[in-house]
């Protein structure tokens, strides 16, 4: 079983295949867009159909079994941990809990088992503006700009504004909804991290924005994909950038629904 998520790995799979990462969402909606993305991605290498996931003694309640040879699907689960510590001006012992992340292999898709036949549910999925901005608190403004080439953009004050005659209005929405959860538009995030270039921050918003079109089924990816090559040209996303996209995209899809 793999110990390490390699989220650059990850995205990459998400950006280089349109289409699967909108089965993914059907297939695994009630999990995060993390392991919706990690179960694809085993789902692609082993050569299997992406489909629901349940735990061997789940697929056995519905009167399934796994087929002979199946590898389970493995996924990233949270959990807390604690340790003791002697508090120095009490001398008393503390226990410190924090959380961390494990690797468990308990799943297999629906496309691994075989037997009694089981209705999969047809999930709609249904974005709402408004909730999102609620959720993520932010405020959409009057586009005031007067430059014709902006499609949008978005303030220090946790503030967008898109360009009404915007040729994608949902692609520019997450592109400048990105921005602020990533923290593009906080001074102080923007002088702690170094590795946040003008053309990574681009990159990263972009990524976010392709991510929640390609789960939605909206139009617009194909166009994000040559925006990140135009700005990524010689830098290459860390995996530290990569997770923090799928983070973002998952917040934002999460405040939406």
């Amino acid at each position: 079983m793999k110990k390490e998520l390699n989220f650059s790995e990850l995205l990459n799979e998400a950006i280089t295949k349109p289409g699967k990462l909108l089965e993914a969402y059907k297939a695994f909606y009630n999990y995060s867009l993390g392991n919706r993305l990690l179960a694809m991605s085993q789902c692609i290498s082993k050569g299997i159909e992406i489909s629901p996931l349940a735990t061997f003694n789940q697929w056995k309640a519905k009167d399934r079994h796994i087929k002979k040879g199946s590898k389970a699907i493995y996924l990233c689960l949270p959990v807390t941990k604690s340790y003791k510590k002697t508090n120095n001006d009490t001398g008393e012992e503390e226990v410190i809990k924090y959380n961390s992340f494990t690797y468990k292999n308990y799943w297999f898709s629906l496309s691994q088992t075989e037997g009694k036949q089981v209705n999969v549910e047809d999930i709609s999925i249904n974005w709402c503006k408004d909730k999102a901005l609620t959720e993520l608190n932010i405020k959409e403004i009057h586009f005031t700009t007067l430059n014709g080439n902006c499609q949008g953009y978005s303030t220090f004050e946790n503030e967008i504004a898109i360009n009404p005659l915007a040729q994608l209005p949902l692609k520019t929405l997450f592109h400048e909804l990105a921005h602020i959860v990533l923290g593009h538009t906080s001074k102080e995030v923007l002088t702690d991290n170094e590795d946040l270039s003008r053309n990574i921050i681009e990159v990263e918003a972009e990524a976010t924005a392709l991510l929640c079109l390609e789960s939605l089924g909206m139009e617009g990816s194909e166009y994000c994909r040559g925006y990140i090559q135009n700005w990524l040209k010689d830098d290459k996303l860390s995996d530290k950038n990569a997770q923090r996209i799928i983070s973002a995209a998952d917040k934002i899809l999460k405040a939406g629904i």
